[in-house]
């Protein structure tokens, strides 16, 4: 897990690529795969409610207030660029390790 690539701190937190999978059952992250994380997500994509899901079952996973949770990029893309302000890698390495 800690050669984990989709990975990376910045200045005011860490960077995760996410790949998100739409129209679940229910919202969860599923794990680590490849360079990215897995979201499964319950909304649809559209008018933006599967990133706004993705930012809620990310604030909620990291234990995080969703203001610190922020789209970087990749808006219309299965894949994606999220930051997570206030946090060190080694932080969220360690709370995806212990899964759910």
């Amino acid at each position: 897990m800690s050669d984990f690539a989709g990975l990376r701190e910045t200045a005011g937190g860490v960077r995760l690529d996410i790949e998100v999978k739409v129209r679940a059952s229910r919202s969860k992250v599923l794990g680590t795969k490849a360079d990215r994380l897995s979201v499964a997500l319950a909304a649809p994509p559209v008018d933006g409610a599967a990133n706004q899901a993705l930012i809620d079952t990310l604030a909620e996973y990291f234990e995080l207030p969703r203001r610190r949770v922020t789209l970087i990029a990749g808006e219309r893309s299965r894949r994606k660029v999220v930051e997570l302000a206030g946090v060190q890698a080694r932080d969220v390495l360690a709370r995806l390790q212990r899964g759910e």
